[in-house]
């Protein structure tokens, strides 16, 4: 039987146990929040860098969109076109001819009434298309013409005007028998101050013709109205292949420098839809490859 010596022994190591182990809990609460407190710390840091790291992307992207939309209305407003602000058109390669080497042979002149001539300068320069004189009977013929453009948008119809403006109709039947302008492409389009789609250039620059030239005619009267066709020329009586078709009225905005060859009497609503789609502006005299091509797959005369 223990002694009461041996009883306040063993309670005592009891008490010492008991004191121990609450040390020790307390020591594990302590420890558990300090790291809770650390967490916790951490976390809101967190969210704070979070909030400052959002709050200045958005400020970055507002800035960016207030720069783009700035870089934007600046190109549109420089542009030469109304069509500017138009995506960009990813343009597939179009049909182009390259035109004969240079040549060194004598000029050639026709004895008729229109006087079709060549020119030195047309043969040096590598850029004309060796297609001949065409015939030059007098009297001119005065006959209207009709010619079928067939086109990769559908077909549109010429009514050529032989009575005002004979020796050009006459240039212009003769390039189509020598199937001058299949599978050639519109190079240029203009949709702002005149309305015009341009046409005629093999080579696809609008600076290719044959390596004759025709004189201007019917000047004097000239008028552009809708649906007009026109010669296209770099002076006078410096007519070629090249000729325009006029989507607008623009009497008022061009000079009575293009001779007129005829009118549009069926498919002007394709030739507006060119024009209406803009252009890349990429013509120094203004508008420039339509977005949406123009191409001649054959041109025949019917009549």
């Amino acid at each position: 039987m223990p002694t009461n010596k041996q009883r306040r022994e063993a309670a005592r190591r009891k008490l010492e146990r008991q004191l121990e182990a609450r040390q020790d809990r307390a020591r594990r609460r302590r420890k558990g929040n300090v790291i809770a407190s650390v967490v916790g710390a951490v976390a809101v840091i967190a969210v704070v860098v979070a909030i400052i790291v959002f709050s200045n992307s958005g400020k970055k992207s507002s800035t960016a969109t207030a720069s783009t939309s700035s870089s934007a209305t600046a190109s549109a407003s420089a542009s030469p076109t109304t069509s500017a602000a138009k995506p960009k058109v990813s343009h597939t390669p179009l049909p182009v001819r390259k035109p004969g080497a240079a040549v060194t042979r004598a000029v050639r002149k026709s004895s008729g009434p229109c006087g079709y001539a060549e020119t030195a300068a047309a043969l040096k320069s590598g850029t004309a298309f060796e297609v001949g004189l065409p015939p030059d009977p007098s009297p001119t013929p005065t006959a209207t013409r009709t010619a079928v453009f067939t086109t990769n948008l559908g077909k549109i119809t010429v009514a050529l005007t032989g009575k005002s403006a004979p020796c050009n109709v006459q240039s212009i039947a003769y390039l189509i028998s020598k199937k001058y302008y299949d599978n050639t492409a519109c190079p240029r389009s203009v949709n702002s101050g005149i309305f015009v789609v341009q046409c005629g250039d093999p080579s696809g620059t609008t600076g290719g013709g044959p390596t004759y030239r025709v004189k201007d005619e019917g000047l004097k009267t000239a008028a552009y109205p809708a649906g007009s066709v026109a010669m296209a020329n770099s002076g006078p009586n410096s007519n070629g292949s090249q000729f325009f078709f006029i989507t607008k009225n623009s009497t008022g905005a061009l000079g009575k420098n293009y001779t007129v060859i005829g009118k549009v009497t069926g498919g002007l609503n394709l030739l507006q839809k060119v024009a209406a789609s803009g252009d890349d502006g990429s013509n120094q005299a203004g508008g420039g490859r339509p977005n949406t091509d123009l191409i001649f797959k054959t041109v025949r005369l019917i009549h």
